[in-house]
């Protein structure tokens, strides 16, 4: 897999929505409860059981946004003997509403930085051309169809939906449309991480193709841990909300000077 580190892209305004969707999410993950354990490796039950939960509550869970059969018995965040302690819930769960929570929350510091590292590259420009208003938008859009699609092939499934995921690769889906031609500065692993600057398109279109193959289960042996499919519905849905603004949309400059073309404001 290679690693974008940069894209040779300028922008005309500062993408507030791109910054404040990276804050909440960081937000949200630093005060989820049973995480501050699990960072250094020694969650506690007690710990684990109040995640799970939290994660009952406020997770999309695919039979839920299916079929709306609420459980009737849900982790309480309280530990019976060797485990955590189930009851009825003492709370509404709206399955449609937790399609939204589930967007902000992370299972874990390499899933959360690996999201908001592909937001903070891509979503700048997706904002710049969209504007601030029809980009929040696009990107709650894009995470509910990537929920949405993920819960119809796997309807029966009882396992929450967490991440950013499904809708961060409606950006990627959205920037592949609009600026294939741009360059990102990606790290590719060959004994060292070797930096090379390829275009959008291929560094793009790579991505997508691993998540349709993994998405088939083919070539990972903990497919059912990552909700691939997602991510294969969310960037269809983002090239296809985008492409409208394709025809408009003015080329990115080449890059010229330094490593980095600082000759433009960096995209990112």
């Amino acid at each position: 897999m290679v690693i974008p580190v940069h894209d040779v892209n300028p922008t005309r305004r500062t993408p507030v929505v791109t910054y404040a969707l990276i804050a909440v999410n960081v937000f949200v993950f630093l005060f989820m409860p049973g995480l501050s354990g699990s960072v250094a490796g020694d969650s506690t039950l007690a710990q684990t059981c109040h995640l799970q939960a939290f994660l009952e509550q406020y997770a999309a869970v695919p039979r839920e946004l299916m079929h709306h059969q609420l459980p009737q018995l849900v982790p309480t965040g309280d530990v019976r003997g060797g485990g955590c302690l189930l009851g009825p819930p003492d709370y509404d769960k709206s399955p449609p509403l937790s399609v939204l929570t589930a967007m902000f929350l992370h299972g874990g510091w390499l899933h959360l930085l690996g999201n908001m590292l592909f937001l903070l590259i891509f979503g700048n420009n997706v904002e710049d051309r969209m504007g601030h208003v029809r980009f929040a938008l696009f990107y709650a859009a894009c995470g509910y169809a990537a929920s949405y699609g993920f819960a119809l092939v796997n309807a029966d499934s009882t396992d929450p939906l967490i991440g950013a995921s499904g809708a961060i690769a409606g950006v990627l889906g959205a920037y592949l449309v609009l600026y294939p031609k741009a360059r990102v500065w990606v790290l590719v692993p060959f004994l060292i991480f070797l930096p090379l600057r390829l275009p959008a398109w291929m560094v793009l279109g790579f991505w997508f193709g691993l998540q349709a193959v993994y998405s088939s289960g083919e070539g990972v042996s903990d497919a059912g841990t990552v909700a691939y499919a997602a991510h294969v519905v969310g960037f269809l849905a983002g090239m296809l909300l985008a492409w409208p603004l394709k025809r408009g949309t003015p080329p990115p400059p080449e890059p010229r000077g330094l490593l980095f073309g600082r000759r433009a404001r960096p995209g990112w």
